[in-house]
């Protein structure tokens, strides 16, 4: 199965993350994240063997995550997939150190391929026409956090849907 840790926005700020979606969509073209597949991915698992993913659910569900805000204040892009994203115009030490944290944890269980470079966004479209976000507006939300999810990509015909498989303590 197909795994990765992420945060999962908040209800009202998922709902905001829609309107920037529809905001560059309507200026880039490509292909609009869904609403309900916005995240913040932390660690990128891959491929997992079912009875490593149970393990890793208990795991999950044993951490204490220390509560954080992360300020999503600029808008970037990924030329090489066309993906335009939100996220913070300078790197956020305690998002990093949980991130960092996470792969620790992870990297004790076996699990490998920890990026090179941790760089927090909220993809919003695929694809894209057109990557340039210099004339988009400024962007600052805040998104109160509290736990990761251990999440499931499941992809069929009508490409990914997540499914969250267990939740940290809040």
């Amino acid at each position: 199965m197909r795994l990765f840790i992420a945060l999962v926005p908040p209800s009202e700020l998922r709902r905001r993350l829609g309107e920037l979606a529809d905001f560059a969509h309507a200026r880039c073209g490509g292909r609009r994240m869904p609403d309900e597949s916005l995240h913040l991915t932390l660690a990128f698992l891959g491929e997992v063997e079912e009875g490593q993913a149970l393990e890793l659910a208990g795991w999950v569900q044993g951490l204490a995550i220390a509560p954080g805000e992360w300020r999503l204040d600029g808008w970037g892009c990924f030329k090489r997939p066309g993906i335009v994203w939100v996220g913070s115009q300078a790197p956020d030490p305690t998002l990093a150190e949980l991130q960092h944290e996470l792969w620790q944890g992870l990297e004790a269980r076996g699990l490998t391929g920890r990026p090179g470079r941790f760089v927090p966004h909220v993809t919003l479209l695929r694809r894209a026409a057109s990557l340039d976000t210099d004339c988009f507006p400024e962007s600052d939300l805040g998104w109160p956090y509290k736990e990761v999810e251990l999440i499931q990509s499941l992809t069929d015909k009508h490409g990914a849907r997540y499914r969250t498989l267990a939740v940290s303590k809040g």
